[in-house]
């Protein structure tokens, strides 16, 4: 998005939330490592490499908060931070490529899934899409899973800052019209830059409203 679609009060209590106190709680490798449901929980998930740590990072203005690594796949756990004793952001293992066993992606997969279709305190699954190349099969396999189990979802464009303006109009522009045969799919794209600070602001108070 261009244009930001909140007012400055949205924007204000969007950034007042992610200055607080937010800390890693846990890493879940089971089902049964799973936190109690007793917050709200906002998602992010994407491909192997695609930005999600750098982006939480960002949002919540710390520069070491998440792990970012230059080997895709090193997140291969749930992770699990507490956000001003509010919601949890949930960091997800990427999914396509990672330096990982058949088995290993296997199992991280399968407890994704498990998650995803059974936590009733799950607000929103952010996908992360690399604002430079586009909608991957991957995602695309990952998208129609949500789909079936009507978990509600929305597309954020990383690396913007990469892209020219005309560019990223036309990527936007392409993906909100593949999404309108994705039925739990968000309406509505962030495209954002942690380097530009671009998209973080809206992000921010669109949270805060799904988790007041």
């Amino acid at each position: 998005m261009s244009d930001s679609d909140f007012d400055p009060e949205d924007i204000e209590k969007g950034r007042k939330l992610f200055t607080q106190e937010c800390s890693f709680v846990l890493g879940v490798a089971s089902l049964e490592g799973l936190p109690p449901e007793k917050y709200p929980e906002i998602v992010f998930a994407g491909r192997s490499n695609v930005g999600k740590s750098s982006l939480i990072n960002a949002l919540t203005f710390r520069k070491s908060l998440a792990r970012t690594s230059r080997t895709p796949g090193r997140t291969q756990q749930l992770n699990f931070f507490e956000l001003a004793k509010t919601f949890y952001l949930v960091d997800l293992p990427g999914y396509g490529y990672a330096k990982a066993s058949k088995k290993e992606i296997k199992s991280w997969t399968d407890l994704m899934g498990k998650y995803l279709r059974g936590r009733s305190v799950l607000r929103r699954v952010y996908i992360l899409i690399d604002g430079r190349h586009g909608l991957k099969s991957t995602d695309r396999e990952f998208m129609a899973d949500l789909d079936k189990q009507a978990v509600s979802y929305q597309i954020i464009l990383t690396k913007c800052d990469k892209q020219t303006q005309q560019s990223l109009k036309e990527l936007e522009k392409a993906i909100l019209t593949e999404l309108k045969t994705n039925p739990a799919s968000h309406p509505s794209i962030i495209s954002t830059s942690v380097h530009k600070n671009m998209g973080l602001e809206d992000l921010r108070a669109e949270i805060a409203k799904l988790v007041d």
